[in-house]
């Protein structure tokens, strides 16, 4: 077994392991952050129905930021729904029979890849030309962008540049999920690849990109518009309540 192989096998467990443990540990905080206010985004729902179809359309269509600008809504929509094909495509590296679905997506895959570079170009863009988000960027947002327009066009690379031994690769993930190293092809773009994208899992429960995660919590999004007709009580504060009475 090569050098190569094991670097990379104990990388990627040692990567899962953290964005797993790091993204649970973050939802854990914050479904226990107290909301003590009741400040949903209006025009807001007033039923708990309507609450979950503005959050289906927050994270399918982003509403919100299309109503507040159309050229960073255009790219990060790109981005993403680009970014969503990738990964469900990459799952024939992990399943053996191959989903049955995955074929359907061959078409979209001749286009994913320069979409995604280009969203992120985009918003990288911005942070250049707009001043006021280039007042509030800082160097880590420069360098998330960096990251992840490095695994795009790497990616893009192992596809028209560096042709890659798939099925050697897939066997190195399906042995990595079995515990039974194989064989890691060696070429460049793949290891540049390989690299960034474990990069991005460790880094990933730190960085601003939990907005991923963290938008099913955020109160301006997930409450019911109601506070005329229902006193809204936080959980700490209903708490607090319950032990003066009984104290009392």
């Amino acid at each position: 077994m090569s050098a190569v192989t094991v670097i990379y096998a104990l990388l990627f467990y040692i990567a899962t392991a953290i964005l797993v443990i790091g993204v649970v540990r973050k939802i854990f905080i914050y479904a226990r952050t107290p909301q003590p206010l009741k400040i949903p985004t209006t025009p807001a729902p007033t039923t708990r129905l309507g609450v979950a179809a503005r959050m289906v359309r927050e994270v399918t269509v982003f509403e919100s930021l299309f109503k507040s600008n159309k050229w960073t809504w255009l790219f990060g929509w790109i981005f993403h729904l680009c970014l969503f094909v990738e990964l469900i495509w990459h799952l024939r590296y992990f399943t053996e029979p191959v989903l049955f679905f995955l074929p359907w997506l061959q078409w979209f895959i001749n286009f994913t890849g320069y979409g995604m570079v280009l969203g992120l170009l985009g918003l990288w863009g911005r942070r250049f030309l707009v001043d006021r988000v280039r007042y509030i960027s800082n160097l880590s947002d420069h360098l998330m962008l960096a990251l992840l327009v490095g695994i795009g066009a790497s990616g893009l690379a192992m596809k028209f540049l560096f042709h890659t031994d798939i099925v050697a690769l897939k066997a190195f993930f399906l042995g990595l999920m079995s515990f039974s190293l194989q064989p890691l092809p060696t070429d460049p773009a793949l290891l540049v690849h390989l690299t960034l994208v474990a990069t991005l899992m460790i880094i990933f429960p730190i960085s601003k990109l939990l907005h991923a995660p963290g938008v099913f919590f955020s109160p301006t999004r997930n409450q019911v518009d109601n506070s005329r007709e229902k006193r809204w009580v936080a959980g700490w504060s209903a708490a607090i309540d319950n032990t003066k009475k009984a104290a009392g």
